[in-house]
């Protein structure tokens, strides 16, 4: 089933180049249908995990280059169904986000479900090479997606985000390498690596080569500049998934393999990870505030909410790694759900200039909504689920950093301030007459628009099954590195 999941989008993928160019209609339900079959796995697989059991399950193992002892090992445990349902999601959104797409529609759709390809298999990868393998089979697509199909300075964006990405994989490779001879067993086999006890000399020299690789990509300030230029230049669908799953892949990874591994080394790191980290929240916090294009507001809120993220991480805490994975997920829906409503105001109104547009709520009372339901979820309103996400890692992390939390309960002020003054002054603001003919979300678009909408609140009410299902695979790695419960 895993491996169904997994290979669905790129064997629909192979079937959309053998399709003219000219099918389109053809081609949109083969992709919608792809992604659909890709939730629907992973809908199964949550419900078939037994969480009493725990660990790793569903697991394939087969010999891949016996030569290096790599093996195609898949499975998953709590953390990678959370994720891979996020990427579910997120993907069956962005293929009715992207319904409408009229350039070059079929090498997008191609390339879009070769890039989640990617993605699906990084998390369930228990292999380290194919981990790396799958790792960037998910970063590469991403410049030609958003330098062929993007705007604003497209090109530029584009080159920024492969270059930024490519540097972390050289340390998350020369890591991987590392790791590789200094078991003495000559395997990439993660769960047999995982068992042994590093000495902690050897982990203080090779931690740093894994986490900087992946903070690269969460993106941990200072290495987060290519993620906002990355978010307003990529096309509606790709911003989604580049906000909502691809920058999940470097916390994914901090949490999977830099603490698993090295737990005395990310535990010596903590203090400064944990500061670097508010530094996310705060400054992601205040650069939103300044700006003036609606995906920039998104694209700098989105490094600040990843801020709560590594925070979680940092804490050592059962509640704080939870709310870390849970914030992921919620985050991931909560930015497809923005950068859909964002795409759908672009296409109707031709800017993302927020000074220029306003009173879009007449003529888009549904987006309008919509939009303002997800800046509640922003700011973490109860009942939804960002609300939870948030609770758990300020528990978690004024256990720890006391001083620290506080800072990061604080920005929640300013997130209220740039979130809100963006839904006022885009749907709510002085009617703009120019804009009197803007058509509503419709058909098409209602069904991710909905779909996510209803994920933020079904999980905001009903938290229980996606944290039994998270602290599964928590409760072992808080028990690995000597955290608190």
């Amino acid at each position: 089933m895993v491996t169904a999941m997994v290979f669905a989008p790129l064997a629909a993928a192979s079937l959309l180049l053998l399709l003219p160019a000219n099918r389109r209609l053809a081609i949109r339900v083969v992709a919608a249908l792809a992604s659909g079959l890709s939730l629907a796995l992973a809908v199964y697989l949550c419900f078939a995990y037994d969480q009493r059991l725990g660990g790793v399950q569903f697991l394939t193992r087969l010999r891949w280059i016996p030569v290096l002892g790599a093996f195609y090992l898949v499975g998953a445990d709590g953390i990678s169904l959370a994720m891979v349902l996020l990427t579910a999601l997120v993907l069956f959104a962005g293929v009715f986000a992207s319904w409408r797409m009229e350039e070059r529609d079929k090498e997008f759709f191609v390339l879009l479900l070769v890039l989640v390809t990617g993605v699906f298999g990084v998390f369930v990868s228990f292999d380290l090479l194919l981990f790396l393998s799958f790792y960037e089979l998910a970063v590469i697509p991403m410049y030609l997606l958003i330098a062929v199909w993007g705007s604003t300075r497209k090109e530029y964006a584009a080159y920024k985000l492969t270059l930024y990405l490519l540097a972390g994989s050289v340390l998350l490779i020369l890591g991987v390498i590392l790791v590789y001879f200094s078991t003495g067993m000559l395997t990439f086999d993660f769960l047999a690596i995982s068992g042994l006890r590093f000495d902690p000399a050897l982990q203080r020299r090779l931690f740093p080569f894994l986490f900087l690789g992946f903070a690269v990509l969460v993106p941990m300030w200072p290495f987060h500049t290519w993620s906002p230029d990355g978010h307003a230049a990529a096309p509606t669908a790709v911003s989604m998934l580049h906000a909502g799953v691809l920058m999940k892949l470097g916390a994914y990874g901090v949490i999977r393999v830099a603490l698993t591994l090295f737990p005395t080394a990310a535990r010596a790191w903590s203090p400064l990870i944990a500061a670097l980290c508010t530094v996310n929240i705060l400054y992601g916090a205040y650069v939103a505030l300044a700006q003036k294009d609606l995906k920039y507001v998104i694209g700098y809120s989105s490094v600040s909410h990843m801020g709560y993220v590594l925070l979680g991480i940092a804490s050592f805490t059962a509640a704080g790694l939870t709310g870390a994975v849970f914030q992921m997920f919620s985050h991931g829906v909560m930015t497809g759900l923005f950068f859909a409503l964002v795409g759908h105001v672009y296409a109707q109104a031709h800017t993302r200039e927020i000074a220029a547009l306003g009173g879009l709520a007449k003529a888009m009372p549904v987006a309008a909504t919509t939009f303002a339901i997800a800046a509640l979820a922003s700011l973490g309103l109860p009942g939804l689920s960002s609300f939870v996400a948030e609770v758990l890692v300020f528990f978690g992390a004024f256990r720890r950093f006391p001083a620290l939390a506080v800072l990061g309960i604080a920005a929640i002020v300013v997130t209220a301030s740039y979130i809100l003054r963006t839904t006022q002054q885009v749907f709510f603001g002085p009617p703009q007459e120019r804009y009197a003919g803007a058509k509503d979300a419709r058909t098409v678009d209602l069904v991710g628009l909905f779909l996510l909408l209803g994920v933020l609140v079904g999980f905001g009410l009903l938290p229980q099954p996606l944290v039994g299902l998270i602290s599964t695979g928590v409760q072992p790695l808080v028990t690995r590195m000597g955290g608190m419960p």
